[in-house]
């Protein structure tokens, strides 16, 4: 018996052009001193990168794919396939990397291999949706002689950032920035200055602040002013917006405000002509605003959510979807019991004729740091086998 254990150098996300790094350890759990210990051996062992993606049938035409012929595991297969027994198809797949031949582990006896691999940047993001879901796997394939592959899949998230594809670093390294306290490999080093350049232009690109300002109006006059100071988000930010009812002419009796994703199949993958766009809530806020001259509303963008993107299967956008209902006469009574002298009381009417109206503002979702993201992810950072 071999225990195999492997373990993501750095949290299970990671942004696309950025080097993934797992430690492999195989490990013969009998000490010396068992009466049935003995040594193990291992014939091979290779590890690859694997992209998922599967489709809805009722939501979704493919073309015929020919992954099939690899559900099934011979008896004495030697062929190293790691998105076999999967659902879907696989489109796309690093190059294998032999960890080693013929290894033999004596009782006790515990030995560790790292593997290093750059993350495709022209690849779709993690995303699970309600028509596709694009799913990332490391796998790790062990065999013994005469014995079926093992396969050991460790999942783990990926972010896709636009702009860093084409980003020349610079060739000199005096004038790169580095911290002389630590010695880094060269590999790593490019690493984190990817990480850096990422965080850098997604702070750019999110702090840019200008006021918009929109009015909200129905066929029968003008309902407020919505007032928000940025459409680009980083996931894990607030969308903050104000309204401003103050100057409206019609009364507004309530409000709601959603935090939705749009997500479309392209026209020629579409499994009936013109079909409907999913929509998934986020966030929402409602609040009732009779009387009321200015209101305000925060929804967070939930880290474990996708940031926008397109692929030549689906596109995902991220909206912000306003309801409203207003008054169609007038919004209240003062009615006043007892003598003059008494208390007023305030009473609302027990019916009223109203109307709805709802309007959608498109907004921008970019993705963060993967280390923040990494704290919030359903993923484990290690996964174990026993062969």
């Amino acid at each position: 018996m071999i225990e195999v254990l492997a373990k993501l150098g750095r949290g299970p996300v990671f942004l696309a052009g950025e080097v993934l790094e797992c430690v492999i350890t195989f490990t013969n759990p009998l000490s010396a001193s068992s009466t049935s210990a003995s040594s193990e051996m291992l014939a091979w062992a290779s590890a690859q990168i694997h992209c998922q993606f599967h489709a809805s049938e009722n939501r979704v035409a493919l073309p015929p794919s020919d992954g099939s012929k690899h559900d099934v595991q011979a008896e004495n297969e030697t062929v190293f396939v790691p998105n076999r027994g999967e659902r879907g198809q696989c489109i796309l797949s690093t190059p294998p990397k032999i960890l080693f031949c013929d290894l033999r582990l004596d009782p006790g006896e515990t030995k560790s291999y790292s593997y290093c691999e750059t993350l495709p940047v022209d690849g779709p993001p993690s995303f699970r949706g309600q028509s596709v879901k694009y799913v990332y796997k490391l796998t790790i394939g062990c065999q013994r002689v005469n014995s079926p592959i093992k396969l050991l899949r460790v999942p783990f998230r990926v972010l896709v950032l636009h702009g860093l594809k084409d980003y020349q670093f610079p060739q000199d390294e005096a004038v790169a920035p580095s911290n002389p306290f630590l010695e880094e490999e060269e590999g790593l080093k490019k690493d984190s200055r990817l990480a850096d350049l990422a965080t850098e232009l997604l702070m750019v690109a999110t702090s840019r602040r200008s006021l918009h300002l929109y009015n909200i109006s129905n066929t029968r006059g003008k309902v407020g002013t919505f007032c928000i100071f940025k459409t680009v988000y980083k996931i894990g930010e607030d969308v903050i917006g104000t309204f401003s009812f103050s100057e409206g002419d019609i009364p507004c009796l309530q409000f709601s405000v959603s935090l939705q994703t749009e997500e479309s199949i392209q026209e020629e993958f579409q499994r009936r002509r013109g079909q409907p766009v999913s929509f998934t809530v986020h966030a929402r806020h409602q609040e009732s605003c009779l009387h009321t001259a200015q209101s305000s509303f925060s929804l967070p963008i939930p880290l474990s959510s996708t940031p926008g993107f397109t692929t030549n299967i689906v596109s995902l956008k991220w909206r912000l979807h306003f309801e409203f209902v207003t008054s169609g006469e007038s919004a209240g009574t003062c009615l006043v019991r007892g003598s003059q002298s008494e208390a007023v009381t305030w009473t609302g009417v027990q019916q009223m004729e109203v109307d709805t109206f709802s309007w959608d503002l498109p907004i921008k979702v970019l993705p963060t740091n993967p280390i923040l993201a990494s704290y919030v992810s359903q993923f484990s950072s290690t996964n174990s086998i026993t062969i």
